[in-house]
C-alpha cells in the first residue's frame, strides 16, 4: 500500500460493522463503500440538491413517497448524474480497492447505486435549501 493510499484511508470515518462472516462483496461494501459515502455525504447531497434545482424543483411539488421514488428514478435513469455520483465514490478508492472494483464492476456499481439512493433518500431537501 502506498503512502497516498494510507493517507486516503486515514481520512475515512470509522464504521463499526461485523464483517467476520461476510462475503467479499459485503466486506467491500462495509469497509470501503460505506465509509467513503459517509465521508462524501455533504458533497453528494450538495450535488443532488443542485440536480433538483436544475430540474425546476419539481421534486418539491411531490409528496414524500413520490420524492423517494423520484430520487431513485433520477439516480438510476440519469446517466450523467449516476456517473457523477459514482465518480465521487470511485475517486476515493485506493489502488487495491480499484483493482477489486474493476474485477467486480457490475456488482460493486450496483451496491454503490443502492447505497447512494438510500443515503440521498434519508436526506430532507427543503425548497430554500442550498445544501
Amino acid at each position: 500500500m502506498t503512502d497516498h493510499d494510507t493517507q486516503r484511508i486515514a481520512l475515512r470515518p470509522l464504521i463499526e460493522l461485523d464483517t467476520e462472516q461476510s462475503k467479499p462483496e459485503e466486506i467491500f461494501q462495509n469497509t470501503t463503500l460505506r465509509p467513503i459515502l459517509k465521508m462524501q455525504h455533504s458533497l453528494i447531497t450538495q450535488v443532488f440538491a443542485s440536480y433538483i434545482r436544475k430540474r425546476k424543483e419539481v421534486y418539491f411539488l411531490l409528496n414524500k413517497k413520490d420524492q423517494l421514488d423520484w430520487v431513485s428514478n433520477s439516480i438510476r435513469s440519469d446517466l450523467g448524474l449516476r456517473y457523477q455520483l459514482c465518480g465521487m465514490v470511485i475517486g476515493q478508492f485506493t489502488m487495491e480497492e480499484l483493482d477489486y472494483f474493476l474485477g467486480h464492476e457490475a456488482e460493486a456499481t450496483r451496491r454503490i447505486i443502492n447505497l447512494l439512493i438510500q443515503r440521498i433518500q434519508s436526506e430532507v431537501f427543503e425548497p430554500t435549501a442550498r445544501a
